[in-house]
């Protein structure tokens, strides 16, 4: 009894040392945004600020167009996020529950897809939102994150729980097919909405080469290109580089936290079934 406690014990501080290696780069930018530009570089560097100032975030409000990057990258976010929620129920509710010619091959190259690195088609992507005229535009902005296989996927895997008879009795009784997917499959299924539509929104929100190509005007920057665009290569003062790189990170640390539970049982509910 006494070894497996101690055991505990050790596996505990090993995840906290561990954790606090994770999480050193983001408390160190946290510490660089409160310093002076005089105390960012010294020798040896400050690990904490010497004096706490907020001069970096003031310059980062008042000095660039912050806000609106910030607002980009929530529409962006929250569109697509939303779109792939939608999308992706409709087509794993086809797979799920229809019976036609060619759905396991179609299925098959539907994750087939997710074996394709995305950088491989980001020309062809590219010339096409060029020729269609969507440079500096949200749906060009949105449009190669609408759909993920990986989506689809999981609320596949959520929807072969129901048996077909489920389907069958909900269909004798006058249920039609959106009505059933609306007001008897997506409320069981609240777990494994929220964890695609919280992981597809972090994922959008960290996006930065896509956006940075389909955009050159600065209001229509998101803030993962905004943030390096806050860089003065002739200035030492990284205080609102990191500053921004703080604020940009509140919003994702917040939305994980609050629905963290419900990522986790999505997850594990996605995983055990065929």
């Amino acid at each position: 009894m006494k070894t497996s406690k101690l055991s505990g014990i050790f596996i505990q501080i090993v995840c906290i040392f561990l954790c606090l290696i994770i999480l050193f780069p983001i408390l160190y930018a946290l510490s660089i945004s409160l310093m002076r530009p005089e105390d960012v570089l010294t020798l040896p560097p400050n690990l904490l600020p010497p004096s706490v100032t907020f001069g970096s975030y003031i310059q980062l409000i008042t000095k660039t167009i912050f806000g609106r990057y910030m607002l980009n990258s929530f529409l962006m976010s929250l569109v697509c996020s939303t779109v792939r929620v939608l999308l992706a129920g409709m087509a794993a509710f086809a797979f799920s529950f229809y019976e036609f010619k060619g759905k396991k091959i179609l299925f098959a190259l539907t994750m087939a897809t997710m074996m394709i690195p995305p950088d491989v088609l980001i020309v062809s992507n590219y010339t096409t939102i060029s020729k269609a005229g969507l440079i500096n535009t949200y749906l060009g902005m949105c449009s190669i994150f609408l759909v993920s296989a990986s989506n689809i996927f999981l609320f596949r895997q959520q929807f072969k729980v129901f048996t077909s008879s489920l389907r069958e009795a909900a269909y004798i009784d006058g249920c039609g097919n959106f009505k059933f997917l609306i007001h008897i499959l997506a409320p069981i299924s609240r777990p494994i909405i929220i964890t695609v539509f919280v992981s597809s929104f972090i994922d959008i929100w960290n996006q930065y080469l896509w956006p940075l190509l389909v955009t050159n005007q600065d209001e229509m920057r998101t803030i993962q290109v905004g943030i390096t665009m806050l860089k003065d290569r002739d200035s030492t003062d990284f205080g609102p580089v990191m500053a921004s790189t703080i604020v940009a990170l509140l919003p994702i640390i917040l939305l994980f936290l609050i629905f963290q539970p419900k990522i986790i049982s999505g997850m594990m509910s996605g995983a055990v079934k065929e």
